[in-house]
């Protein structure tokens, strides 16, 4: 089982790297750290274990905490706290730089079939 969750978290925190690029190339990583934090405050009501620790500037240790408080859970846990983060991050950015541009950000952070494979991630929450 243990494996499984670590599966589940590296995906998660392989699609979270590409995302922080792509964001930190726009707003900088103070913009980027101030989101992701707003994201984790607003999705712990639902996954207490979610850690609130700071982000690393560094890209191999950004979602270190993340990745070990994933590793922890089942990995329907796991992916179902992913989903929400995700959900709740890309809404707090919709609502800053409009739906379009959030949709071009995830675009070229996970590629042209992101918004797809997103629809389909969170469906299955």
């Amino acid at each position: 089982m243990a494996r499984h969750s670590d599966k589940v978290a590296d995906g998660a925190i392989d699609s979270w790297g590409k995302l922080a690029t792509e964001i930190i190339s726009i707003v900088g990583e103070g913009g980027f750290n101030s989101l992701y934090a707003r994201s984790v405050f607003l999705t712990q009501p639902a996954f207490p274990w979610l850690a609130t620790g700071s982000s690393s500037p560094h890209n191999d240790y950004r979602f270190a905490e993340l990745k070990m408080c994933m590793a922890g859970q089942t990995p329907a846990q796991a992916g179902a706290a992913n989903r929400l983060l995700l959900i709740t991050f890309t809404d707090i950015l919709a609502s800053l730089i409009g739906e379009p541009l959030t949709t071009s950000i995830m675009r070229s952070a996970w590629g042209d079939d992101a918004s797809n494979k997103a629809g389909k991630e969170f469906k299955n929450e």
